[in-house]
């Protein structure tokens, strides 16, 4: 299940954070996207939950969802990003 995301800031500070936190909580959600109401970051937070539960993957902390699982639920393909960098670094850009 894949839902609708606001854009993302930038593909650094998202493949960053995969990379440096097996969970996250709302700091690291409003630095992922664009769009940080509170509404918007309790809807994705809403959404990793369930897809977490239906995995029966759980978390450390209670405010906390896990990364992986967030980015799926998100659509976010990391190694789709971790090209796209790449391909700017190669260009120059």
């Amino acid at each position: 299940m894949i839902i609708n995301t606001p854009e993302i800031t930038d593909i650094d500070t998202v493949i960053s954070i995969y990379y440096r936190y097996p969970e996250i909580g709302t700091k690291q959600i409003e630095q992922i996207f664009s769009k940080r109401s509170k509404a918007t970051v309790s809807r994705l937070k809403k959404s990793a939950k369930k897809q977490m539960a239906e995995d029966n993957i759980y978390t450390y902390g209670m405010y906390k969802i896990n990364t992986e699982c967030a980015y799926k639920v998100w659509g976010i393909d990391v190694l789709d990003l971790e090209r796209r960098r790449n391909k700017l670094q190669k260009l120059g850009l």
